[in-house]
């Protein structure tokens, strides 16, 4: 199935990334980076389906080749904490074979950025044969006509006249300064440090402390590069990409589309799934169960049940709308929603409550572990440094031989005694080796993860409860006051039905976990919540069963009544 995945990314020195490592990377291929000396061997890597590299007319035909066109951008940066390069991250659609996929992206990179006068390398990956997507390095910095590197920033200086100040660029202030605009400076006023014009300095006699004009932090930012670093062009890029892939799906005739925009911008109020990862993609194989995948499977299910209860609540919206059987369903429909969002709730605590449980149990422990583990970890390099001065005293000062042995002694017993106290510790943490303890720390980790996972889901499924007690409330005081009644037996008549109908839900959804328990105390919340009073139902389908059972009665034949009472006389 064909989905949008778009990401976007930038490569910086300042993270540690150079735009020759990424582009060999992406590509499979060595490459050698001139600005630090370093060989980027990516050869043995797996996965690469197709590899180009697109060029505006004013580029260099050399850059064609990518380790030459990353080390001209490599060269032109100069500082530490340089932006070297922009990256998309693009998943390409499954229903479309090698070449359409390529002219899909070839067209997009070519239209989007080659055009706009950026160099494009990009490469198309797929390790499974399941996902096949693409990675696009961009050059950051506009090119001249002759094929030179333009400035990304210019130095702006903030000039003073008539006391208004405003920013000009060098070759701007020499226009500027026949019209009086003045550069400012930093002058020693008595223990303050102030910028002021030079003429205004001279004439207070005031003493220059530093050569450099005021100028604005950032600079002047080169419109080209402001326009390709704006929020407002990466949305167009995120639709014209959603846009292309449609048009070759619907060219190569698949009944299938992508959409760029949120959930919400798409107006749908299901929960998106979480990103499960192949570690627990790969424990589900074998038979585990992966928090990551039992929360989608949750997810999953609570948005099959919302699509049922829109479409339920859209067939309900085309009958009559004052119909009490067609109210007394809506209601119980969402009723059922409210009671199984509720659950969901109530479930998600206990988990968190385990969760906690949990960690709590561990946190001391590795606390502890961690604690120790630096401690030897320290007095092992002191046994270390004791050992290389030791050597390096003359055996003619056989007094500070004895103290470093004395010393070695200490530090060794200190050793013995915090390995002993690191296994005790691995053993109250029921593991075997540190591995075991490193796997229990990520094991911590993600066990933290999936605490803000659940408390985003909650967040979520309170959102929904609200929906729909609004809903509730809306479709309760659709009939008239005197047809409450009607209402209230033709609600009894039905929930039967729609709680056997919750039950299996439940058991579908939560499997093992399902407590009915905490069913019934969801139940109680909703009904609370919708300002409904159990006892009242309960009372009027006592009273509805004794009638029926009166009319039952009321209807038997005489003969079959008078021969019961005969019955009993005897």
């Amino acid at each position: 199935m064909a989905i949008y995945h778009m990401q976007a990314k930038v490569v910086s020195r300042g993270s540690g990334r150079s735009a020759v490592a990424a582009s060999a990377y992406m590509s499979c291929s060595r490459m050698y980076n001139d600005y630090d000396g370093i060989q980027h061997d990516y050869t043995r890597k797996h996965g690469l389906i197709y590899q180009e590299v697109l060029l505006p007319p004013m580029a260099p035909p050399e850059w064609k080749d990518r380790e030459q066109l990353w080390n001209a951008v490599e060269v032109a940066e100069k500082t530490k904490d340089s932006r070297l390069a922009r990256e998309f991250v693009v998943a390409l659609p499954i229903e479309l074979d090698k070449d359409s996929n390529i002219s899909l992206l070839q067209n997009f990179i070519q239209k989007n950025f080659v055009d706009m006068g950026m160099c494009a390398d990009f490469a198309i990956h797929d390790t499974d044969g399941h996902n096949p997507h693409a990675h696009i390095l961009l050059t950051v910095r506009p090119l001249n006509e002759n094929g030179t590197w333009q400035y990304k920033t210019e130095k702006e200086y903030l000039c003073i006249k008539n006391g208004e100040e405003k920013g000009f660029t060098a070759t701007e202030f020499k226009a500027a300064q026949k019209d009086g605009w003045e550069k400012q400076y930093r002058y020693k006023v008595e223990k303050k440090k102030i910028y002021m014009t030079a003429s205004d300095a001279q004439e207070k006699g005031y003493d220059r402390i530093d050569k450099h004009p005021k100028s604005s932090r950032y600079g002047r930012q080169n419109p080209i590069s402001e326009q390709w670093n704006s929020d407002e062009q990466l949305c167009v890029w995120r639709a014209n990409w959603a846009d292309t892939v449609n048009e070759m799906l619907a060219r190569n005739q698949i009944n299938a589309s992508i959409d760029h925009r949120s959930f919400a911008d798409q107006g749908i109020t299901e929960q998106p799934t979480i990103h499960e990862g192949y570690i627990a993609q790969n424990m589900e194989k074998k038979g585990m169960i992966a928090d990551r995948c039992e929360i989608n499977r949750q997810i999953r299910a609570d948005n099959q049940m919302l699509r049922e209860l829109k479409t339920q609540v859209s067939k309900l919206a085309q009958a009559v709308k004052h119909s009490i059987p067609v109210i007394a369903e809506t209601m119980e429909t969402i009723r059922n929603h409210m009671i199984f969002t509720q659950y969901h709730l109530l479930h998600n605590e206990m988990q968190k409550e385990v969760i906690h449980d949990w960690m709590n149990h561990f946190n001391p422990i590795l606390n502890k572990y961690n604690t120790v583990k630096k401690k030897l970890k320290a007095k092992v390099t002191e046994r270390k440094e004791l050992n290389v001065q030791k050597d390096k005293t003359s055996i003619l000062n056989p007094i500070q031989h004895i103290k470093l042995n004395q010393q070695l002694t200490t530090v060794t017993e200190e050793i013995e005694e915090l390995k002993s106290r690191k296994e005790q510790l691995i053993f109250q943490a029921q593991c075997s080796t540190d591995k075991d303890m490193m796997n229990l720390s990520k094991k911590y980790d993600q066990m933290n993860n999936n605490l803000d996972i659940l408390d985003s889901q909650d967040i979520s499924l309170k959102k929904q409860l609200e929906k729909d007690a609004a809903a509730f409330r809306e479709e309760k005081f659709r009939p008239d006051p005197e047809q409450y009644t009607e209402l209230l037996d033709t609600r009894i008549q039905i929930r039967p039905d729609f709680r056997d109908k919750l039950i299996e839900q439940l058991k579908g959804t939560f499997g093992k976990y399902y407590d009915y328990h905490r069913r019934d105390i969801a139940a109680n919340e909703v009904d609370y919540l919708n300002v409904e009073d159990p006892d009242v139902f309960s009372h009027r389908a006592w009273e509805l069963e004794y009638q029926r059972k009166r009319e039952i009665r009321r209807n038997q034949p005489a003969r079959t009544r008078e021969k019961k009472s005969y019955d009993i006389e005897l």
